[in-house]
């Protein structure tokens, strides 16, 4: 659902404790206590409600990849179960599991072998090792299509 200035002014007014901010993405800042609002995005309402779920449920950081797909997992369960039923309002599955899903697409991208496609394993934030052939690579921070694997010489 768009996200209208009155729907905006409700929802923010009841988070006051959050500073809300427009911008070209939906985001969360943990250290500011900021959420990032995008009003042009079709599902503006629903992301509103995630990321103010990841500030009610104090999401910080994360170190495995895993782990940030359970973080927005969760966020998701409670803007759908506990703050839309404040407004009102409902969210659909398939938003939840289209978002979901472009995570666990990254995750995968991230997680691919370089050197032979298999699957390897997350040693550390940016560092993974494949089970198949040894190669290690190193990733950068890119949650887009800018994501890049960066072979590590063995």
């Amino acid at each position: 659902m768009r996200l209208t200035k009155r729907l905006y002014k409700t929802i923010s007014h009841h988070f006051n404790e959050y500073a809300f901010v427009e911008g070209s993405m939906f985001k969360w800042s943990p250290s500011t206590k900021t959420i990032t609002v995008q009003f042009d995005d079709p599902t503006g309402v629903e992301r509103l409600l995630h990321e103010i779920a990841h500030a009610e449920l104090m999401h910080k950081n994360y170190s495995y990849d895993v782990r940030l797909v359970m973080l927005e997992r969760d966020a998701w369960k409670h803007a759908q179960t506990v703050l839309a039923p404040l407004f009102s309002l409902s969210i659909d599955n398939d938003i939840i599991q289209d978002d979901l899903d472009s995570y666990r697409e990254w995750m995968h991208k991230r997680s691919t072998c370089p050197t032979c496609s298999a699957t390897g394993i997350q040693s550390n934030k940016h560092t993974y090792r494949c089970i198949h052939c040894s190669s290690l690579w190193t990733v950068n921070t890119a949650r887009g299509c800018a994501l890049r694997r960066y072979k590590i010489p063995t």
